[in-house]
Protein backbone atom coordinates (compact mmCIF):
# COMPACT_ATOMS: atom_id res chain seq x y z
CA UNK A 1 0.00 0.00 0.00
CA UNK A 2 1.00 3.50 -0.25
CA UNK A 3 2.80 5.39 2.86
CA UNK A 4 0.00 7.67 3.61
CA UNK A 5 -4.17 5.74 3.69
CA UNK A 6 -6.63 8.06 3.34
CA UNK A 7 -9.07 9.10 5.95
CA UNK A 8 -12.77 8.46 5.56
CA UNK A 9 -13.69 11.99 4.71
CA UNK A 10 -11.01 11.76 1.59
CA UNK A 11 -12.11 8.59 0.70
CA UNK A 12 -15.80 9.98 0.47
CA UNK A 13 -14.29 12.85 -1.96
CA UNK A 14 -12.73 10.41 -4.16
CA UNK A 15 -15.67 8.33 -4.56
CA UNK A 16 -17.51 11.28 -5.12
CA UNK A 17 -15.02 12.01 -7.60
CA UNK A 18 -15.52 8.67 -9.28
CA UNK A 19 -18.73 8.27 -10.02
CA UNK A 20 -18.69 10.07 -12.89
CA UNK A 21 -15.94 8.04 -14.75
CA UNK A 22 -16.14 5.39 -17.33
CA UNK A 23 -13.39 2.51 -16.85
CA UNK A 24 -10.28 3.18 -17.94
CA UNK A 25 -8.58 -0.08 -17.63
CA UNK A 26 -10.05 -3.86 -17.57
CA UNK A 27 -9.30 -6.83 -15.87
CA UNK A 28 -9.96 -9.65 -18.05
CA UNK A 29 -9.90 -13.20 -19.25
CA UNK A 30 -6.03 -13.40 -18.29
CA UNK A 31 -6.40 -12.01 -15.06
CA UNK A 32 -4.07 -9.76 -13.20
CA UNK A 33 -1.07 -9.61 -15.65
CA UNK A 34 1.61 -7.17 -16.06
CA UNK A 35 0.21 -5.36 -19.36
CA UNK A 36 -2.82 -4.62 -17.12
CA UNK A 37 -0.39 -3.10 -14.10
CA UNK A 38 1.51 -1.20 -16.47
CA UNK A 39 -1.91 -0.01 -17.96
CA UNK A 40 -3.04 1.07 -14.31
CA UNK A 41 0.55 2.48 -13.91
CA UNK A 42 0.14 4.96 -16.97
CA UNK A 43 -3.90 6.05 -16.28
CA UNK A 44 -2.49 6.67 -12.41
CA UNK A 45 -0.32 8.66 -13.22
CA UNK A 46 -1.82 10.65 -15.65
CA UNK A 47 -4.88 11.12 -14.23
CA UNK A 48 -4.51 10.10 -10.19
CA UNK A 49 -8.46 8.12 -9.65
CA UNK A 50 -8.86 5.43 -12.57
CA UNK A 51 -11.73 3.76 -12.47
CA UNK A 52 -10.86 -0.51 -13.13
CA UNK A 53 -13.71 -3.12 -14.33
CA UNK A 54 -13.13 -6.82 -13.37
CA UNK A 55 -14.96 -8.44 -16.48
CA UNK A 56 -17.16 -11.68 -16.68
CA UNK A 57 -14.59 -13.95 -18.19
CA UNK A 58 -11.67 -12.90 -15.52
CA UNK A 59 -10.49 -16.05 -13.62
CA UNK A 60 -10.49 -13.97 -10.07
CA UNK A 61 -12.67 -12.63 -7.99
CA UNK A 62 -13.64 -8.68 -8.32
CA UNK A 63 -12.61 -8.00 -4.78
CA UNK A 64 -9.18 -10.00 -5.26
CA UNK A 65 -8.16 -9.00 -8.66
CA UNK A 66 -8.77 -5.03 -7.63
CA UNK A 67 -7.02 -5.63 -4.52
CA UNK A 68 -3.84 -7.17 -6.52
CA UNK A 69 -4.02 -4.79 -9.20
CA UNK A 70 -3.64 -1.94 -6.20
CA UNK A 71 -1.04 -3.49 -4.49
CA UNK A 72 0.64 -4.23 -7.89
CA UNK A 73 0.62 -0.14 -8.68
CA UNK A 74 1.31 0.85 -4.84
CA UNK A 75 -2.21 2.48 -5.15
CA UNK A 76 -5.30 2.91 -3.03
CA UNK A 77 -8.42 0.87 -3.53
CA UNK A 78 -10.89 3.40 -2.48
CA UNK A 79 -14.08 1.45 -3.45
CA UNK A 80 -15.81 -1.77 -4.71
CA UNK A 81 -18.75 -2.09 -6.24
CA UNK A 82 -19.62 -4.88 -8.13
CA UNK A 83 -17.18 -5.64 -10.82
CA UNK A 84 -15.67 -2.23 -10.82
CA UNK A 85 -13.09 -0.62 -8.31
CA UNK A 86 -11.65 2.83 -7.63
CA UNK A 87 -7.71 3.18 -7.37
CA UNK A 88 -5.92 6.30 -6.64
CA UNK A 89 -2.48 7.02 -6.45
CA UNK A 90 -1.11 10.76 -5.83
CA UNK A 91 1.06 12.01 -8.42
CA UNK A 92 4.03 13.79 -6.42
CA UNK A 93 5.39 15.61 -9.67
CA UNK A 94 1.41 16.59 -11.16
CA UNK A 95 -0.94 17.17 -8.50
CA UNK A 96 -4.44 16.52 -10.31
CA UNK A 97 -6.66 16.14 -7.23
CA UNK A 98 -6.51 17.99 -3.97
CA UNK A 99 -7.99 16.07 -1.05
CA UNK A 100 -9.94 17.44 1.75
Amino acid sequence: MSESTLTGKQKRYLRSLGSTLDPVVQIGKAGMIEAVAASARDALAARELIKVRVLQNSPEEPQSALMALADCVQAELVQVIGRNGLLYKRNPEKKKIELP
